[in-house]
Formats: structure tokens, sequence, C-alpha cells
């Protein structure tokens, strides 16, 4: 009997920045240095824009790995691509919804960087497009996907801890703001600029794992936000915000989060509290390698008699494990993953829409496109 062959998924490439080339070099890593057996990827297709062809190729020729990938000027000769099955958006915030909705409307499913999009009307919108042409739609939520995350959803959710009470998440850089231009993606408030949008969907997916996944909160949905912002006054986006998300239908529990682009990141990286132990996330908080459990003698005794410490490696960046979900998920004909489906990306995109609310910081007028 033939071995069953694997599913070759075929992907376009929307942007030469950072993200994208990460993507690229761990797309085209073996599957089966990590154990992937099942599902194998192809880079067809690498796009510029403004008809900057050589970018692509020197794009291509610095990371394609010597693989016979197309350079195009254009993202719309990406999404035109008959050979292209899915496209990764890897562009700035505020151009998500239009490349997406491109992408979407050429036929072509897409897995899309964080956040989303701008808003959560952009977003409604783009899911109700995927819908009515039966695409997969994905926003790029990578931690989800790796095995570290998976073991510790595991590892809340078997009992021993009890119910999830709070949640303590940082993720910060120091990018040296004013060395930057202010057409920087970190300043320019026409990109998105600010931490929140860049740096705040890590504190809120540490969240949603461990508060709205939980099973005991039987999906319910925050029940309150509060926060509050520094903006700095190179630009007027946000430089430091931290905001409180109160989970009180089901669950009595709370997330304390914040972000900042002005200093490193915390060293308590994510730690979910619970009446009988702790889990602490090891920095950084997007692809940690480590991660502890501390179990406590009695509920709320705060006195640790075991601790375990789980160690990961991984062989590239991280990213391959997002990949090999939207392979499976479209070998199957799914149009959302089980593990980041589309409910959790419009949780975490109303809470961001909040948490502008709050500050205060609006965007440029014209750069959301549906509100």
């Amino acid at each position: 009997m033939a071995p069953i062959q694997p599913f070759v998924l075929r992907w376009g490439v929307v942007s030469t920045g950072w993200i994208a080339m990460q993507f690229v070099k761990d797309c085209l890593i073996d599957p089966t240095t990590r154990g992937t057996t099942d599902v194998v990827h192809k880079v067809i297709a690498v796009g510029s824009r403004n008809g900057n062809l050589q970018k692509a190729a020197e794009f291509i020729d610095t990371y394609g790995s010597g693989q016979p990938i197309k350079a195009y000027g254009t993202y719309e000769e990406v999404y035109a691509d008959k050979d292209v099955d899915v496209v990764y958006i890897g562009s700035p915030h505020t151009q998500h919804y239009e490349n997406a909705l491109a992408a979407l409307k050429a036929g072509k499913h897409v897995l899309c960087e964080k956040p989303s999009t701008s808003n959560t009307a952009e977003l409604r919108h783009l899911l109700s497009v995927a819908k009515e042409r039966n695409l997969f739609f994905m926003e790029a939520m990578w931690t989800r996907f790796q095995p570290l995350a998976k073991e510790v959803k595991r590892i809340a959710e078997e009992g021993a801890l009890g119910d999830p009470v709070v949640v303590h998440a940082d993720f910060a850089f120091d990018f040296y703001i004013d060395t930057l231009p202010k057409t920087h993606r970190m300043l320019d408030p026409q990109l998105g600029g600010g931490a929140v949008l860049d740096l705040g969907p890590y504190p809120m997916f540490w969240t949603i794992l461990a508060l709205y996944e939980h099973p005991s909160n039987k999906k319910a949905l925050p029940t309150s936000v509060s926060a509050a912002m520094v903006k700095t006054p190179i630009t007027g986006v946000d430089s430091i915000t931290s905001w409180t998300v109160n989970f009180t239908s089901t669950l009595r529990a709370q997330a304390i989060l914040s972000c900042t682009m002005m200093a490193p990141s915390a060293p308590f990286g994510a730690t979910i509290r619970y009446r009988g132990g702790n889990i602490i996330i090891g920095t950084p908080i997007a692809i940690p390698t480590t991660f502890t459990v501390q179990y406590f003698d009695k509920p709320g005794s705060g006195t640790v008699v075991r601790e375990e410490k789980r160690v990961f490696e991984y062989v590239g960046g991280g990213w391959h494990y997002e990949a090999d979900e939207v392979a499976r998920c479209v070998r199957d004909g799914k149009l959302e993953s089980e593990l980041w489906g589309h409910d959790k990306s419009l949780l975490l995109m109303n809470v961001l829409d909040e948490v502008r609310r709050q500050g205060d910081y609006k965007l440029p007028d014209g750069v959301e496109k549906v509100i």
C-alpha cells in the first residue's frame, strides 16, 4: 500500500517586511523536523507594493531557500495568481482590511496578521465576505498553535488548579522611539502606530486562552473593560497602555494587562493565578519556550508544595505551526480554525476598540474603511 501523500498548500505572500520574512522562512522548513507529516507548504509568490518588483525579487533571493518563487511588484498580481491557494497578509495593520478583502474577492483563502483589522466593523465585514464565498479566514495568532500553548491549556483545564482567578500579562519592547522617523509603523497613526495595536494582542491572547476558553467560562464574553493610556507627543499614538478585562458572567475572574514601546517586557511575562496554584509563562509571551506550574498544598494557601517546569525547543521561529493549522483547515474544508476561531478574533478586536475609545486614540479620518 502506497504511503499517503501530504497535503500541499500553496501560499502567496503579501508584503516583504520583517514578519513576512519570518513566515516565509518557517514555511520552507522541512515539516518533519517538527513532527508534521500530513501537510507541507509551498510558497508560490511574493508581492511588493507600488510596482517595486526588485524588492520582491530581493526578498525571494534572500529568504526563498532557492525555491522557484514568483516575484510580483503588486499585491494584485499575487491575488490573481491561479497557482495560489491562500494569501498570507503581513502588511501594516491599517492595510489588512483592504488587502484581505481583495484576496477574498479573488477567491483566495486568507491568513491575516494580527490585529486582523483596524476595528471590529472591518473584521465583521471580512468574515461575512469569507462566509459568502466559502473561504477560510484566520487571524495569524501564531502563539495559539505553538506546542507550549497547547500544553498550558491542557494543564489549565484538567482541574487540579481549579478555576482561573487572575491573569497578569505584559508585552513590551523599547523601540527607542526618539530615534525613529515619524513614518515608522510604530509611530505613524496612518499605519495604526502605537503599542496597543502592535503589542496588545499578545496579553489579550493569554487572557482569551486562560479565561475565555476555560470550560467554566462557557464561552461568555467579557463583562467590562477599563483602560488607561499614555501617548507620545511625537505623533500622538499610545506609548504605554494598560487595561483590565473582567469575566463575571460565569467565572469571577479578571485580566490585568499592559504593553509599552518604551521599555522591555516585564519579567513576569504572563502569570495565570488559581486558588490551587499558578501557571507562569516565560518571556517573550509571543513565543515562550518555558512555563512553570506551581501547586499549592491546599486551595488559597499560597504554599507551593510542587513545582513543574516545562521547556520547549523549536526548529525555526514558531510561525510554521499556524501555517500547518491553515493547511489542515483548508484540506478539510473548514472556514475557520477551532483553535483560533472567528469568535476569538472578534473578542480581541472588540476589546482593543474599547481600549482605544477609553484612551481617546482615534485613527486619522479615512484610515478605518468600515465604521
